[in-house]
């Protein structure tokens, strides 16, 4: 189980650091970001998350919107599992 655990940790933090250089390379193309092949590669290996966060959030949340929301979502997982994953190897709640 704590294996399990972990690997979703690692997924999801690398996840997490690609949203982070996705939207990077978009601040700094400057409006040309479709043309950058770094981009378009970020943007392929995070379309399974955007497209999962795309089913569980309301449609007035704008398409571009839903990356944001993966990151946060993704933080908070993160977070969520680097609090119990020590105290489970430790043996359970102290």
């Amino acid at each position: 189980m704590i294996h399990l655990l972990n690997i979703v940790y690692t997924l999801a933090a690398f996840s997490m650091l690609l949203l982070a250089g996705q939207g990077m390379v978009r601040f700094l193309s400057f409006g040309r970001h479709e043309e950058n092949a770094v981009y378009r590669f970020f943007r392929f290996l995070n379309s399974p998350v955007v497209r999962a966060v795309r089913v569980i959030t309301p449609r007035k949340v704008a398409d571009m919107h839903v990356p944001v929301v993966a990151f946060f979502l993704l933080f908070w997982i993160c977070l969520a599992l680097a609090v119990a994953l020590p105290k489970m190897v430790a043996g359970g709640p102290t």
